[in-house]
């Protein structure tokens, strides 16, 4: 699995502000959906795409357009739904898909509660949105399942990422996914931070990004 941290000085500036505990829920979210376009450019980086012929008011040209099928945007709710228009300004062509994930109190393990994607995602190129890499259970879950459904090029896009969390998203697929599964799969983020607290938050990290995009637990 590779990991891209994105280092471009507007990336860190707006991230600094997001840290900022005085840094209000509109604020944040306008940041957020502008901090993600920005890391956007860099996920979508091998985007698959097609030369097309055109015709400009002169002449006829060559250029370039996304293949098909087109690529899947996979916000993770409730917080991911705060990046889906940064990404989506970017690739307004691309479909979405819906997943709701969440830690089951019993057994600890990351449970699927909503699920719209479609069953087959053979030649799929997709991008999950997930703000915080923390633990990384959540995120290790909605890979493999992409995967399982024949996804072969993931780039997850997470405003933060924690050592533990990406060292655990890796081990997680190592374990649960065939050898020979074929996927490229990718992190790209705008910082890694220290580590993780004793409550499994991101330090120094920006706190709950779902509280702090809708102002509510």
């Amino acid at each position: 699995m590779e990991t891209l941290v994105v280092d471009h000085p507007l990336v860190a500036h707006k991230l600094t502000t997001l840290r900022d505990v005085g840094t209000d829920s509109p604020t944040f979210r306008r940041l957020t959906d502008e901090l993600v376009t920005l890391l956007a450019y860099e996920a979508t980086r091998d985007v698959r795409v097609t030369d097309v012929t055109i015709r400009t008011p002169l002449t006829e040209t060559t250029g370039t357009q996304l293949t098909r099928p087109t690529p899947l945007v996979v916000p993770i709710l409730r917080a991911g739904l705060g990046m889906l228009d940064g990404m989506t300004r970017l690739l307004p062509t691309a479909e979405v898909g819906f997943l709701g994930m969440a830690r089951d109190e019993a057994t600890l393990q990351p449970a699927t509660y909503a699920d719209r994607l479609p069953q087959d995602l053979s030649g799929r190129q997709c991008y999950v949105l997930d703000p915080m890499l923390a633990t990384g259970g959540t995120l290790a879950a909605a890979l493999k399942l992409l995967v399982e459904r024949g996804a072969d090029h993931i780039t997850a896009i997470c405003l933060l990422a924690a050592p533990e969390g990406l060292a655990a998203v890796e081990q997680k697929l190592a374990q649960t996914l065939a050898p020979d599964h074929g996927a490229t799969l990718r992190v790209v983020t705008a910082a890694e931070d220290e580590r993780l607290n004793e409550h499994g938050f991101i330090l120094p990290g920006l706190g709950d990004a779902g509280d702090r995009l809708y102002g509510c637990a």
